[in-house]
């Protein structure tokens, strides 16, 4: 696993553990021995994405602002992002690394980067938005059929 990958896992560490709202991966605070042991409590609760969970799938994904939008993920590589009302339309593509979903989309002039980190026990996975390269979003993503 690249150190970018526990950047970012770390990074979620810290959000979804209530310590802090959202952090840059550069400013995440050196870890003491209970977070540390905090911390590989909550990777148990993470895997890895295999090619099946994403290829041809659809998925809805919120944001801590409310917005809702469906992605579609195609097996050249390419995403689709509708939101879920208006059907507004962005286009990016994704890849599989590490077991983690790297996302890139463009909106409105806008840039959207984020890597999707697997949830264990129920299909509802998260990550941490950046738009033109600036912290964003945490959000919520979730498989459906």
């Amino acid at each position: 696993m690249s150190s970018h990958t526990q950047r970012q896992q770390l990074q979620l560490f810290y959000r979804e553990s209530d310590r802090v709202r959202l952090l840059e991966v550069d400013q995440l605070p050196a870890m003491t021995s209970q977070e540390m042991a905090e911390f590989h409590l909550w990777l148990e609760n993470k895997r890895d994405f295999t090619p099946a969970d994403t290829q041809c799938r659809h998925w809805l994904k919120t944001c801590s602002a409310g917005h809702v939008t469906e992605l579609v993920f195609h097996s050249d590589g390419t995403v689709d992002e509708f939101t879920l009302f208006r059907r507004q339309h962005a286009q990016g593509v994704w890849r599989l690394e590490d077991g983690v979903i790297h996302i890139a989309l463009t909106a409105n002039d806008h840039d959207y980067r984020y890597s999707v980190i697997a949830n264990r026990q129920v299909n509802i996975h998260s990550a941490i938005e950046y738009k033109n390269n600036q912290l964003h979003a945490y959000l919520k993503l979730a498989q459906v059929k």
